[in-house]
């Protein structure tokens, strides 16, 4: 499911949106979600959109969670702790749906 979402996604990051910027902990369990989609979708993403800002932060003991910036500074954020892989990517579908 999580790679359906990122394909459907595909180079569309940048209508509205200005950045992706995922918090994540390098070791929590409720951060393995995030983890997992970092290492097997984030590739796909930036490749499809190479000149969107897709920032990825890793700090021990935080709590995971994807913020997005839209225009005019605007910010969304959505915890994603103890989520899926696939719970990820539908929250990252959402936001960028979404307008601020």
């Amino acid at each position: 499911m999580a790679a359906a979402v990122v394909r459907g996604i595909g180079g569309g990051l940048g209508r509205g949106l200005r950045e992706l910027r995922i918090h994540l902990c390098q070791r929590s369990a409720g951060s393995r979600g995030v983890r997992d989609f970092i290492e097997q979708h984030y590739v796909t993403l930036k490749k499809a959109n190479p000149d969107f800002p897709i920032l990825i932060r890793e700090c021990s003991g935080v709590q995971p969670k994807l913020w997005a910036r839209y225009e005019f500074g605007k910010e969304k954020s959505v915890p994603l702790n103890n989520l899926t892989m696939d719970e990820v990517a539908k929250a990252l579908e959402n936001i960028v749906k979404s307008k601020a």
